[in-house]
């Protein structure tokens, strides 16, 4: 907001004020209120990287972890969304590939557990059939930031396609957990129609436009076959790791790094 500001006429009638550039500051922005903006500021950006850090942890404990048969990466637009797959070898589900989306809450990791929400039908006791989201409570009734971490939900989606008897005990999907009960057959039938679901889609175009989704092509025998060789080739000597890292696992701490060993010289 400008004030315009015209004089009265004084003794040099040739002399007229036309107006005025200075800008009118609002009363309430005080000096206090403007070092209160100044801290808001700070406290948001603040958040944000402490909340890029812990996903970052988070993200480390899981390739420590060397889950097997599943792999995650968060979005390349948001690190609250996760792209993931697993793969499953045996059980009902015997060759399945299933997509997955972890979703974390926007005040993550002070807040409830992380969503996973499937991205195609799975007829399973604690997959819910109206919207393909994993049922989470009975693993994790509360979310605790300091002893919960992701790559434990992803632990609990590997168990529940091993592990389907342990399951229905907290199902989400009810006619899931009585057909398991009641016909084991018929069961393993829905199971692999599921399976099949997943494997017509696995070539599908990318439903979003994310450098990190996870996407897989044909295999073609001249291009994979080299790839597939040089990954097969036996290294004798370990691979020396270049750079260090300011995430020390199992910690939230920046910049953590391990304990400093004693020096010969101390006793």
């Amino acid at each position: 907001m400008y004030a315009s500001v015209r004089s009265s006429k004084s003794d040099n009638d040739n002399f007229q004020r036309q107006g005025s550039l200075r800008k009118v500051i609002p009363p309430e922005h005080t000096r206090e209120s403007l070092f209160d903006r100044q801290n808001a500021d700070f406290d948001r950006v603040y958040k944000v990287y402490r909340q890029e850090y812990i996903i970052l942890a988070e993200y480390k404990m899981i390739q420590s972890e060397n889950l097997q048969g599943v792999y995650v990466i968060p979005s390349k637009e948001s690190s609250l969304k996760w792209f993931g797959v697993i793969f499953v070898r045996s059980g009902p589900y015997e060759d399945g590939i299933f997509r997955f989306n972890i979703l974390l809450d926007e005040n993550f990791p002070d807040s409830e557990h992380p969503k996973v929400i499937f991205q195609s039908e799975i007829f399973h006791p604690v997959i819910d059939s109206t919207n393909n989201e994993l049922n989470l409570l009975h693993a994790f009734p509360k979310w605790n930031k300091n002893d919960q971490h992701i790559w434990q939900v992803l632990k609990y989606i590997q168990w529940i396609f091993y592990n389907t008897n342990a399951s229905i005990a907290h199902a989400a999907n009810h006619e899931a957990a009585e057909i398991y009960r009641t016909n084991q057959n018929a069961f393993i039938a829905k199971a692999q129609e599921g399976v099949k679901l997943s494997k017509d889609h696995l070539y599908d175009e990318p439903p979003v436009e994310d450098k990190h989704y996870i996407i897989f092509e044909p295999f073609v025998t001249e291009v994979h076959n080299k790839v597939k060789a040089s990954m097969m080739i036996f290294h004798e000597e370990p691979i020396n790791k270049v750079g260090h890292s300011w995430v020390l696992p199992g910690c939230y701490k920046s910049l953590a790094r391990p304990p400093t060993p004693p020096s010969e010289t101390e006793s």
